[in-house]
């Protein structure tokens, strides 16, 4: 799977990449496990089985006023007051309910709140309280003013999403889903000729994993630690899913026209499959350096991922035309499980005049608007052009660098992002 996955992501499989290092695909695979966080991320899983019961001793925390929200998702026993017994251990600790959805089960009912609570009162307390009043499998984190929405608005916002960018499954299923790792994996592994192994029509769901066929034959694996889906996510998951597959490819048709320093005027939009064979003609136009910064491994594959990258199933690709057509610059946007990659590549006799760094702004401002809180690019350390583009974008970036391998991560987590970076690029 991590093979295939890292095709879709702009490079080649690991085994056919001769130089991409060992210690690189030790720094991925840290990356990309499913341990639990080592950080507190305001998140809570189900208390051990001998905090679940006997008398609470803690005292009730002074209230100032200040309020937090919480998720909470929990599973009562399907049998009358269960639910009545777990409300009024909340009323206890002064959380109010703000909305609350079932999820009925064989084995009992799966309960999900919006809470406010006051802010002396941490998540540890709140889950204990549930446990003692026959709460089991208790998940809490923190909530937003974005999840006073309710259900049924919120899928259908987020239907509308899907339907107006095909790009936008991957984002509809993190939103609808919460917290957890979705991966597009395409019918056959590029390059390899074999397929990849199936799901049923109607998908298939185990426990935290859910596999649902995607609409171009592939498989859409969605992960998420520690909490099951319910039948009820699952039903909603697959249809998004099946909505996407309804429409088919498509893509919003808008277009910026920009004037370079020197006076050439240049088309910013987005770009599909229906770019492929202006793309390859690029690639024919760049030079073997150009090619090996842009894919790391070797210049002759380069031309095969083109068609995976160009999909809007996998992320957003942005191209950049000259006044006559003809095509000088890829920009890619790419949903890499539950990270974000970008990627660049401009025509060599088109470099140095600014295409990188606005392809760049762009992308980075695309990112902060779906809510990513973080993007990368992988180049090599050599790549002075790609250091000085990122750096310009004035944002936190963490740097990682093993055996010529640079991984540059920007932060996108502050507040202000996308105006920040749109106002630079005015300035």
């Amino acid at each position: 799977m991590t093979d295939v996955t890292r095709a879709g992501n702009g490079r080649p499989p690991h085994h056919r990449l001769r130089s991409v290092t060992a210690g690189f695909r030790g720094w991925w695979e840290r990356r990309h496990g499913h341990a639990p966080p080592t950080s507190d991320t305001d998140a809570r899983p189900p208390l051990p089985e001998g905090r679940q019961a006997g008398p609470s001793e803690a005292v009730l925390p002074v209230v100032s006023g200040v309020t937090l929200m919480w998720r909470m998702r929990t599973t009562v026993k399907d049998q009358p007051g269960s639910l009545a017994a777990l409300c009024t251990a909340l009323a206890a600790l002064r959380v109010d309910i703000l909305s609350l959805q079932t999820h009925p089960l064989a084995e009992g009912t799966v309960d999900e709140f919006l809470l406010r609570a006051p802010e002396e009162l941490s998540a540890s307390e709140i889950g204990r309280a549930v446990a003692e009043s026959g709460g089991t499998g208790t998940w809490i984190e923190r909530g937003d003013a974005h999840d006073l929405v309710d259900a049924p608005t919120r899928i259908l916002a987020l239907a509308t999403r899907t339907a107006l960018d095909a790009a936008e499954l991957p984002l509809a299923l993190r939103q609808l889903l919460g917290r957890c790792t979705i991966r597009s994996l395409p019918a056959t592994a590029p390059g390899s000729g074999r397929a990849q192994e199936g799901v049923p029509v109607e998908g298939a769901l185990e426990d935290t994993v859910m596999r649902l066929r995607a609409p171009e034959g592939g498989v859409i694996t969605v992960e998420r630690p520690y909490l099951p889906f319910t039948p009820t996510e699952f039903a909603r998951a697959r249809a998004l899913v099946e909505l996407d597959a309804r429409l088919g490819p498509r893509i919003p048709r808008s277009h910026d026209v920009l004037t370079l320093p020197e006076g050439n005027d240049i088309t910013v939009r987005r770009a599909d499959a229906g770019d492929l064979r202006a793309a390859k003609a690029m690639h024919e136009r760049c030079s073997a350096r150009t090619l090996t910064m842009r894919y790391h491994g070797p210049v002759g594959d380069a031309d095969r991922y083109l068609k995976h990258l160009l999909s809007p199933r996998f992320g957003r690709t942005l191209a950049v035309q000259t006044a006559s057509g003809r095509l000088v610059g890829l920009g890619h946007l790419l949903w890499d499980g539950d990270e974000t990659e970008i990627a660049l590549l401009v025509e060599d006799e088109w470099q140095r005049r600014g295409i990188g760094s606005e392809l760049l702004r762009r992308l980075v401002e695309m990112a902060a608007e779906t809510g990513c809180e973080n993007v990368y690019v992988v180049t090599q350390s050599s790549n002075t052009g790609m250091v000085a583009a990122m750096r310009g974008l004035e944002l936190p970036l963490d740097y990682q660098i093993e055996e010529g391998t640079l991984v540059i991560t920007a932060r996108l987590s502050e507040v202000g992002v996308v105006e920040a970076v749109e106002g630079r690029s005015k300035g």
